[in-house]
């Protein structure tokens, strides 16, 4: 076979041929829904996310940009089968065929599943779920709000379980769709206009039972944060007991079904009427007491007032008196009498001691006449020597007539 002439074919550089290519395809072919499993998954720093579409016969390469992630509600898994609406092009650089994504939705059983579960993840990593931040109900509240569809039998119930147990107490509804596109959205904003204008202690998020799809409303993350930043406690009834939803995670309380809330909210008039009893006896009986009290403080500080004043002080004073002008002269008799006995007994000592007393036995105190030294030694005195003599009862003079010394043998 001979080779076609040069001049007769179209020569194109690589770079040309593709781009003609890609504007090809996003001309003819544009947009298209492509369904397929996601393969091969990657997610960049810089948050676009890469995956192959696949099935048994072939598989294409997309890419989903980041700006469009941000726009969905779950991200894409390994092995999840999606439905995409993407651009048709070519990847230049490497000549792949590629889809652009930008819409992606799960397909199959249990998509709404995964892209709430995925929701419930992420809010719990912000905390919005934490029990530490839920905060307890009004005992007594004031005014109640109540979130619901205005027709729909969860407001009935709500408003036939308020009138039995307190009909005194006042109900505020906000009226909202609770089913369907954009639902949460407009439940969130009920919820906010009530809890900022509505003057109410709580507010009641109510809706009967219904599938996945119907409780959808509940599950979105814009009525899930609006509810964790109600600046009031939020209970949430929706659906009958084994339905659970997000909103029911970030409430302050879940109920099971939209009576359980309202029971848990609204007081009882018959339970409050007994509590009301209750506390009238113990106030009863905490006033008695306190008075009693109040009572026997007063008798005892009139005691000590009685205690305290002058008549009473100078009547204390008086007995006193008295009874110390009876025992003064027991008192001095007494003193005289040990005063007297100790002098006796003291002369008694005294005499005792007393020269007088041994000159009475028979001795006698000489003294020289001439100068009254008392004699104690022979040699003191002299032949001619005149002496004074103390006898007991008399005193003699004497004359020494010679001096003679004792032996002391």
């Amino acid at each position: 076979m001979s080779e076609p002439a040069r001049s007769a074919v179209p020569i194109y550089r690589v770079g040309d041929l593709l781009g003609g290519l890609r504007n090809l395809l996003e001309e003819r072919v544009g947009r298209v829904w492509v369904v397929g499993e996601v393969s091969d998954l990657h997610r960049a720093g810089s948050g676009h996310f890469y995956f192959a579409l696949k099935d048994e016969v072939g598989q294409l390469r997309a890419a989903l940009f980041r700006g469009t992630a941000r726009r969905l509600p779950f991200e894409p898994e390994e092995g999840l089968e999606v439905l995409v609406y993407a651009d048709l092009s070519i990847y230049e650089r490497r000549g792949d065929l590629q889809l652009v994504v930008r819409h992606l939705e799960p397909r199959g059983d249990g998509a709404l599943r995964l892209a709430t579960e995925q929701l419930r993840r992420r809010l719990e990593r912000e905390g919005l779920f934490d029990a530490a931040r839920k905060r307890p109900l009004p005992a007594m509240p004031r005014r109640v709000g109540v979130v619901a569809s205005p027709t729909s039998a969860a407001i009935r119930d709500v408003l036939q379980v308020t009138g039995r147990r307190c009909p005194a107490l006042p109900i505020r509804v906000a009226a909202t769709r609770v089913q369907g596109a954009g639902a949460d959205a407009e439940i969130a904003a009920a919820l906010e206009a009530l809890a900022q204008h509505g003057e109410v202690d709580v507010i009641l998020l109510v809706r009967g039972g219904g599938s996945l799809e119907d409780l959808q409303a509940f599950n979105g993350e814009r009525l899930v944060r609006a509810i964790a930043g109600c600046p009031v406690p939020v209970v949430c009834g929706v659906g009958h007991e084994v339905d659970f939803t997000l909103a029911d995670l970030v409430a302050d309380q879940r109920a099971p079904t939209p009576s359980a809330a309202a029971e848990l909210v609204v007081p009882d008039r018959s339970a409050l009427r007994h509590l009301l009893e209750r506390d009238w006896r113990r106030l009863g009986r905490a006033v008695l007491a306190q008075l009693e009290r109040r009572v026997a403080r007063l008798a005892r500080q009139r005691d000590a007032v009685s205690h305290l004043s002058p008549a009473q002080r100078l009547a204390g004073q008086r007995a006193r008196l008295l009874a110390l002008s009876r025992a003064l002269p027991r008192a001095v008799r007494g003193r005289v009498e040990r005063g007297r006995a100790g002098l006796a007994e003291a002369a008694a000592r005294l005499e005792s001691l007393s020269p007088l007393a041994v000159l009475a036995r028979g001795y006698a105190l000489v003294r020289r006449a001439r100068d009254g030294v008392i004699v104690r030694e022979a040699s003191q005195l002299e032949p001619g020597e005149r002496l004074a003599v103390r006898l007991a009862q008399a005193e003699l003079e004497a004359r020494v007539e010679a001096v003679r010394r004792l032996d002391r043998r």
